[in-house]
């Protein structure tokens, strides 16, 4: 299981719009230019992001993007389910039913289960708030290689 890069930009720029709502509305253009992802593709995540209702747009003059909801209630778990799908770390566990025919004698099954479930777990109980409350909004700006 690797995280994407689409995950790791995804994170920066949902941490980012959080960091900066208070004045206002955040347009992809100061995020681009903050966290120096191209403005092409977080316009490909914003899209996933606003289709998973993580995140609305407003148009016009004060027009950009604001958090759907708080940021004590959108999980790293949300953002990365949306960019990176499923994170399971074997394919076998990828879906609701484990059709994989050895799943009954398997003997490693139990462990990737836990593994599975320690990852979600650690994913949903990490909040974007938790996240800022750790970093200063400069510190933010300049957090380029997550």
């Amino acid at each position: 299981m690797k995280i994407s890069t689409k995950g790791r930009y995804a994170i920066r720029m949902m941490l980012d719009i959080a960091a900066h709502a208070e004045s206002g509305n955040v347009s992809l253009k100061d995020v681009s230019k903050r966290q120096d992802i191209s403005l092409k593709y977080l316009e490909q995540i914003v899209n996933m992001l606003s289709k998973a209702g993580l995140v609305r747009s407003q148009r016009g003059a004060q027009g950009g993007y604001r958090l759907q909801r708080s940021a004590d209630e959108i999980t790293v778990g949300d953002i990365l389910r949306v960019t990176d799908g499923d994170i399971a770390p074997v394919a076998c566990l990828e879906t609701e039913e484990n059709t994989c025919p050895r799943a009954s004698v398997c003997p490693t099954l139990p462990f990737w289960q836990g593994l599975y479930r320690t990852i979600n777990d650690y994913l949903d109980s990490t909040t974007l708030a938790q996240l800022l409350a750790n970093t200063h909004t400069d510190a933010m700006d300049m957090c380029l290689y997550i």
